[in-house]
């Protein structure tokens, strides 16, 4: 146990004794001193601020240094490594993109080929189409043509029957007695040739 000077000029108590002193120091004391600053005191004090902190020297540098080194140490490589493989999967994302967009411009360059024959078979399909129903119209237009004649020529034929039955018809009405054929013939003709003429 280590004791001040100024404690040690006093007696220790007797067996038995109680120390039951509460009253002013003695004048061994310092009086109002606090130990700490108590300048006789700091030869014992730098010593033992010494051994500690020869203690937490030696503790920090053979115990925590090491440890917070290899933490550092080990947080470096792996921040080094973790940048070496961001930059590895830059590097294949660029190489992704430039691969996405060389496809998108072939793709795209296909397309447009694609729709351009596409565009192009439309066009002749329906020029063919066009051909073909043209060529059909005008089948549909000669036959029709040449059934409007043959009504037309059958019609006219009709015309002249027609005049003579209604000619012979009004005769009738008019005169009161049927007119013979040929002679209602006769005079259909008559002026069917003077109309003509």
């Amino acid at each position: 146990m280590f004791v001040t000077p100024a404690y040690a000029d006093e007696a220790p108590p007797a067996a038995g004794e109680v120390h039951t002193e509460t009253g002013a120091p003695s004048e061994g004391h310092h009086a109002g001193v606090f130990p700490p600053f108590d300048h006789t005191t700091y030869p014992s004090q730098l010593l033992w601020l010494v051994i500690t902190f020869v203690i937490f020297y030696v503790a920090m540098q053979k115990i925590v240094i090491p440890r917070v080194g290899n933490i550092l140490e080990s947080r470096h490589d792996r921040i080094a490594q973790d940048i070496e493989e961001a930059s590895r999967l830059k590097t294949e994302a660029d190489a992704a993109v430039a691969t996405y967009e060389s496809e998108l411009a072939a793709a795209r360059a296909k397309a447009n080929s694609i729709g351009a024959s596409a565009r192009d078979a439309a066009k002749a399909k329906a020029e063919e189409d066009r051909k073909a129903i043209e060529a059909s119209l005008s089948e549909k237009l000669k036959a029709a043509e040449t059934r409007i004649a043959e009504i037309k020529e059958k019609a006219f034929g009709d015309v002249g029957a027609i005049a003579e039955e209604t000619a012979s018809a009004v005769v009738e009405q008019l005169v009161g007695n049927v007119a013979g054929k040929a002679d209602v013939a006769s005079a259909v003709a008559a002026a069917s040739a003077k109309r003509e003429g």
